[in-house]
């Protein structure tokens, strides 16, 4: 490039067009370049201090350059100003305000000059192919590409795209697959990022959307939109589940999946190294999706929790272990493809939970209200589990409890919500010992036996209380009041009232919400 500052006209629009067709960017950014690189190099021979521009004619190569000057009375900067009567003496109708242009002589380059050009020119049009990649690779995130490995750095691999390179980090390859340098390599383009150092594109074989792209192209009916890949979950290079749904009853979405002998699922199966595709019906019952999902193990029973987005699986004893999978590999995979935590257990571990549930559930209506076993015994197998449900019931639903009667309804009731109010006094005795103060307990909503878990935590003030931010009140991870089910709207109401006080005396409006 040192030449092209040096070069005759026809020779300087030659070398222009012959780098932007190397480079595949715009002549007109490259000769950009070249003016830019003239006019340092003019600098650095009349002055840094002078405003000096330069021209190249893209079509004939003819360079021209001067020196900007400013028509001021009285110049304070004599690189840049000039006065009315100098200015005259360039251009016949100058006058105030005006700039005029001071045509300079050309720039012989020396090698320091024509070094300092280069470096120039190459920075611009380095710059200016780092743009072009950009906007060539920026909306193109989700799709498959196919390039050649140029090289491993550090179990990176760098992939030749043609017009830029990609990068397929370690963790984003199948693993235990070798990709050596020559090597012909399709991969999911997962984000283009711009950075100091140029566009970075990067690619993977790991992602979930890598085999959902690459079915699309082996199953026409997912391409055209009939079939949905609904969710997908991988463990790279070993085995994947995938959940499927047809817009069509009349086509089976597994088995247009699967292709004639499984030709088309194998396809994907030999791209991904030979990782093994379960295959799976989709269906909008989250229980029947995890039944699915749990395949090849057969299912008895599903429990689910939707507070706690879990569900609890009962499988026959002798499925166990396949329910499971090697390494817990098949229920981790069906977790992710339904976006629930799954727990197995076989029957005899339900049932020993269910013997205890219903034995520690027994003894604690025995003991609160007063019972003998037998009678214990019968509410919980009704369905009772709290002392608030026999408490707030309708005195007719326990009357229809078989043996029962309205006489023995109303005073199971009379003893349930005397047993609550010597829970609720034992708790306030307990909250006035941990040193939780009063005004915290007048906060609307909040319960004694809240009271008592926010005082073990150290939360004994209204001021302690404030602090909280609402996550750490009421999530379910960390929450202090997380096992009483109380909401986030209710979260952030109690603690705006704990915060009331610090409004009020500073005269300010409280904010909206919990936050801090």
């Amino acid at each position: 490039m040192a030449t092209a500052v040096t070069a005759n006209r026809a020779e300087l629009i030659a070398i222009a067009d012959a780098v932007a067709r190397e480079k595949s960017i715009d002549r007109t950014i490259v000769i950009e370049a070249m003016e830019d690189a003239i006019q340092r190099a003019a600098r650095a021979r009349y002055g840094a201090e002078n405003d000096i521009r330069a021209k190249i004619d893209p079509k004939g190569g003819e360079t021209r350059l001067w020196r900007v000057l400013e028509v001021v009375e009285e110049p304070e900067d004599f690189f840049k100003q000039i006065d009315l009567k100098g200015a005259l003496k360039k251009d016949k109708e100058a006058k105030l305000g005006d700039f005029i242009v001071d045509p300079l002589p050309p720039v012989e380059f020396g090698r320091i000059a024509a070094q300092a050009a280069k470096q120039v020119i190459v920075q611009k049009v380095r710059d200016a192919e780092r743009d072009r990649q950009y906007e060539e690779f920026k909306d193109r995130a989700g799709e498959i590409i196919t390039g050649l490995v140029k090289r491993a750095e550090f179990g990176h691999v760098v992939v030749d795209l043609g017009k830029a390179e990609g990068v397929i980090r370690r963790d984003q390859q199948i693993p235990r697959e070798v990709l050596k340098p020559g090597d012909r390599v399709r991969a999911l383009i997962a984000s283009v990022r711009r950075e100091p150092r140029g566009p970075q594109i990067f690619l993977s074989r790991a992602a979930g959307d890598f085999m959902k792209k690459l079915f699309a192209q082996e199953v026409p009916e997912i391409y055209d939109g009939i079939i949905e890949i609904k969710a997908v979950a991988r463990d790279p290079g070993s085995r994947a589940k995938i959940g499927v749904i047809s817009r069509d009853s009349s086509i089976d979405p597994v088995g247009a999946c699967v292709g004639m002998k499984g030709s088309r699922v194998q396809a994907v199966v030999q791209e991904l190294q030979g990782e093994k595709i379960d295959i799976i019906p989709w269906s909008p019952d989250v229980a029947t999706f995890v039944v699915n999902a749990l395949q090849p193990a057969e299912v008895s029973k599903v429990v689910m929790d939707e507070e706690d987005n879990r569900i609890d699986v009962v499988v026959p004893d002798d499925q166990l272990s396949l329910a499971i999978g090697r390494r817990g590999q098949n229920v981790r995979l069906a977790s992710q493809l339904t976006g629930r935590q799954i727990d197995i257990m076989t029957e005899a571990d339900e049932s020993e939970r269910r013997q205890k549930e219903f034995t520690e559930k027994s003894a604690m209506f025995e003991s609160e209200l007063d019972v003998d076993e037998t009678l214990a015994q019968l509410l919980v197998a009704e369905g009772f589990s709290e002392l608030e449900e026999v408490a707030y019931v309708e005195i007719a639903e326990l009357a229809s409890i078989e043996g029962f009667d309205d006489d023995l309804a109303a005073e199971l009731q009379n003893r349930a919500v005397e047993a609550l109010d010597r829970r609720e006094a034992a708790a306030r005795e307990e909250r006035k010992t941990l040193g939780v103060e009063d005004d915290v307990a007048a906060i609307e909503g909040l319960s004694e036996a809240m009271l008592v878990a926010l005082g073990k935590k150290g939360i004994k003030t209204l001021d302690d209380l404030g602090d909280l931010a609402t996550d750490e009140l009421v999530s379910k991870n960390i929450g202090v009041l997380r096992d009483f089910g109380i909401s986030e709207d209710d979260g952030n109401r109690i603690i705006m009232a704990a915060r009331a006080h610090w409004f009020e005396s500073a005269g300010e409006d409280a904010p909206a919400d919990g936050t801090r």
